[in-house]
């Protein structure tokens, strides 16, 4: 069936409706296509019972091309509800309170159990085995650069013993969580700012709310539990990658045995050190996949403007993965035991 819907909301043959507000209704197998005369818009809407269409659905459609209209005469991107500004307050101040209040939504759905399992597996395939490589390289050379510089010092003041103990605390308090937070956060946050960013402009997240699913449990959440998980996995990874480059490169350059590294970090190396890399993790991994989630449910002004999120939620989540790492350290080591170092010179 094919009909022209006018601004009455009702179906006719081809020559009824009229007005800038008409558009083209394709009907077939009880699934309703509304599509604009300029074709630049279409919206299909599947009924809930096959053969009847929806009332909701239809209305819900007539409020977006309604709202739309209004965004166009505010100078606004058609599709995506206008400028996000309010009385001259930054936009990336807007943005840092939707991405909070986003990421207290993902723990209460959490907690609610609102979780698409499947979203989630297939996002934890992305963030996991997919970086693990790109992370293992990194964290090799970053190992290998550090003993470059300890050994050499440590040796000309007689402390071998300590560059094992010495490594691993620097590998495991700052620069494993760290290193692999700003891999993730170029590799996977581009990605969901990007991703999400085209859905926004594409008005695909508009189609998720028109049949009645909420786009942060379907689309963000998933992310958000895939990048807490998956990280400190990473993370554990790329320490041992650390220390193992490390140990290679002391025995084969500076004659410093296995035994000798591994001994000290075994002695230096304490719970709170392995729950400080943990614990930096699951927070540096929600960071980026909020941040980058929230800039791209953001997004307005088509291409230009994915780019643009795409960038900025690269920065943002750089700046508050540092931020939170000095937050982090300061509560988890201001008061911690200063015997490590002691330990493994013994």
């Amino acid at each position: 069936m094919l009909a022209r819907v006018g601004s009455g909301g009702r179906c006719g043959g081809r020559g009824e409706g009229s007005g800038s507000s008409s558009c083209l209704a394709r009907r077939c197998g009880g699934v309703l296509t509304l599509s604009r005369p300029s074709g630049r818009r279409t919206a299909t809407l599947h009924p809930r019972n096959r053969g009847n269409v929806g009332r909701e659905e239809y209305s819900s459609y007539r409020r977006r091309r309604e709202w739309d209209t209004c965004a166009r005469s505010r100078g606004g991107e058609a599709g995506t509800g206008g400028e996000i500004e309010v009385a001259g307050v930054p936009k990336w101040l807007l943005r840092s309170c939707f991405a909070l209040v986003t990421v207290g939504q993902v723990v209460v759905k959490t907690f609610r159990g609102k979780i698409h399992v499947r979203n989630v597996l297939e996002q934890l395939s992305n963030v996991g085995p997919k970086s693990l490589s790109v992370c293992l390289l990194t964290s090799c050379f970053v190992g290998m650069v550090f003993t470059i510089q300890f050994t050499r010092e440590f040796a000309r003041l007689g402390l071998t013993k300590a560059v094992g103990g010495v490594l691993a605390l620097a590998l495991s308090r700052e620069l494993v969580p760290v290193i692999t937070a700003v891999i993730m956060a170029g590799r996977i946050g581009s990605a969901y700012a990007a991703e999400l960013g085209t859905m926004r402009v594409s008005e695909q997240i508009d189609s998720l709310r028109m049949l009645s699913t909420d786009p942060v449990d379907y689309l963000v959440t998933p992310r958000v539990i895939a990048c807490a998980i998956a990280l400190p996995l990473l993370a554990i990874l790329c320490f041992a990658m650390g220390i193992s480059a490390s140990v290679l490169l002391a025995d084969l350059v500076y004659d410093v045995g296995p035994n000798v590294i591994l001994d000290s970090a075994s002695k230096a190396l304490q719970k709170s050190d392995i729950f400080a890399l943990i614990l930096k993790s699951v927070v540096f991994g929600a960071i980026i996949s909020s941040v980058s989630c929230s800039w791209g449910m953001t997004t307005q002004g088509g291409a230009k403007g994915v780019g643009e999120s795409t960038t900025s939620a690269v920065v943002i989540s750089l700046v508050a993965i540092f931020i939170a790492d000095f937050f982090l350290s300061f509560a988890i080591f201001q008061g911690a035991s200063s015997e490590s170092i002691k330990a493994c010179m013994v």
